[in-house]
């Protein structure tokens, strides 16, 4: 490999190749360099400086093929006879005072983000805990400063998950988590739940008026929040979590009935909706609800459920959602009578699924992503840290 192309490769144009010698471990390789490229003065700006004396510097790189290169760089402290001050050269690639290049600290932000534990990055790049730390956090913090300007999104989705346990009060303490659906990616993580933390936590993006629409789970915390702080946006509930509102009632009612076995087959048949089920299942089912008629109606309801997000287009929708609302007023049954109250109070939100058919998948996917790290890392302690590993998560959809 040419100098050029060598230099190049390692993210350090300004150098010249020397040499490159293997150490007999086989773990590391010793490649030196000489810094070629003159510089004015960094003080006034003059041409005419000379050499004061030659210093070498040594930094570590990224693994190559299993090897840990360690660079030893040959520069100058140059002195200005101008304005008769010393300075070092400045190395591109190489920050100041610093042990390892650029390229390694983007080898361990990559290594953070793909590896388990950073026991696997200690031994991938050969740095210490706490330059992997320091480093880790250091490229995310840059990241998140180059996309905080960033506008509000068209669409963004709203959810929550525990973060911690207070071992004060023994509460779980939650955290919530906002999510771009036009980029695919967290917008911004904010401690607790409450309305007030919400808007102070994020009044520093602009552009709220942008936000068309909100998806969210049935939450009045966060449909009030979400009223307030977006003037025009119409919010949108999510339909897993409407669709699943009666399965607490029917796996509580069939306990009553067949106990709490999990291996009873009666109970995925119940949860399931009629259509994912055979022609043998259906009638069976039908079968073996004509003994228990509060479950039997409690099992017409959830389907029913099914039967309103099986429409097409927003007035099929609205007219089924009354006939149902309607029917739900004549039951005598207490489940039902509470599903009537929680339907009637998110109408709107519910129905305008049906104009924009988009949902909050995207924002429990996160969901399920934040608490797989969470699991991984045995908790964290700092919310901060926290904050900047979610905001950096990609959708891979």
């Amino acid at each position: 490999m040419s100098t050029k192309r060598l230099t190049e490769f390692f993210g350090l144009p300004n150098l010249k190749h020397l040499k490159t010698h293997y150490q007999q471990s086989k773990r590391f390789m010793e490649i030196h360099f000489e810094h070629v490229d003159h510089q004015n003065c960094i003080f006034c700006s003059s041409t005419n400086v000379k050499t004061h004396q030659w210093r070498i510097r040594k930094v570590k790189d990224s693994p190559i093929r299993g090897r840990i290169p360690i660079l030893f760089i040959k520069h100058r402290r140059m002195k200005c006879l101008s304005c008769n001050k010393t300075y070092t050269e400045k190395i591109q690639g190489l920050n100041k005072y610093a042990r390892i290049t650029q390229r390694l600290q983007r080898e361990i932000l990559y290594a953070c983000e793909n590896f388990k534990d950073h026991k696997r990055v200690r031994k991938h790049t050969s740095c210490g805990s706490k330059t992997i730390y320091d480093r880790c956090y250091k490229e995310l913090r840059k990241k998140q400063a180059e996309r905080q300007n960033n506008p509000w999104p068209k669409v963004v989705g709203i959810d929550e998950h525990a973060f911690t346990k207070n071992r004060e009060r023994g509460h779980r303490e939650f955290v919530t988590l906002i999510v771009d659906h036009d980029n695919k990616r967290p917008k911004e993580l904010v401690p607790g739940r409450v309305s007030s933390m919400l808007h102070q936590s994020l009044a520093y993006i602009p552009g709220r008026e942008r936000v068309e629409y909100v998806t969210m789970d049935l939450s009045t915390t966060y449909r009030s929040f979400a009223k307030s702080f977006f003037p025009n946006a119409k919010i949108v509930a999510d339909h897993f979590h409407v669709v699943r509102l009666l399965h607490p009632a029917i796996n509580r009612r069939r306990k009553a009935i067949t106990g709490d076995d999990r291996k009873n087959p009666i109970r995925k048949l119940l949860l399931k909706k009629a259509t994912n089920l055979e022609l043998f299942q259906r009638k069976a089912i039908e079968r073996w609800l004509k003994d228990y008629p509060e479950l039997e109606s409690v099992y017409k309801a959830k389907e029913w459920l099914h039967k309103l997000y099986r429409c097409r287009g927003f007035k099929k929708a609205r007219t089924c959602f009354i006939n149902f609302t309607d029917w739900l007023a004549l039951q005598d049954i207490k489940e039902l009578k509470t599903l009537r109250k929680t339907l009637m109070k998110w109408r709107d939100e519910i129905l305008m699924f049906f104009k924009k058919r988009i949902t909050n998948a995207r924002t429990e996917g996160f969901n399920n992503v934040a608490k797989s790290m969470i699991k991984n890392a045995y908790g964290f302690k700092n919310v901060e840290n926290y904050r900047l590993k979610i905001l950096n998560v990609r959708s891979s959809g």
